[in-house]
């Protein structure tokens, strides 16, 4: 069996899946780090970021009920943010 069958898993059908386990393995730990890594230095901001969207999707969901009241101050806020 040729290093290439062996890395693929060509020459024995039942390696394939394993190694595109061991892949797909990799790639979610790797996702998971930059995750933390994003947390851990952008939470607070985007702590910040979700709570103005739901403010934002709030008003917007009572607005059809009631005029949108305050939501050229909420879009001001996010603004704020993004400029951050």
């Amino acid at each position: 069996m040729s290093e290439n069958e062996n890395d693929s898993g060509n020459g024995n059908p039942h390696y394939g899946p394993w190694i595109w386990s061991a892949y797909r393995a990799y790639n979610e730990l790797l996702r998971e780090k930059i995750k933390k890594r994003f947390d851990a230095q952008e939470g607070p901001w985007m702590d910040k970021v979700a709570d103005v969207l739901v403010e934002i999707v709030n008003a917007r969901w009572e607005g059809g009920r009631k005029k949108e009241k305050g939501a050229e101050a909420l879009f001001e806020k996010l603004e704020k943010l993004l400029e951050e």
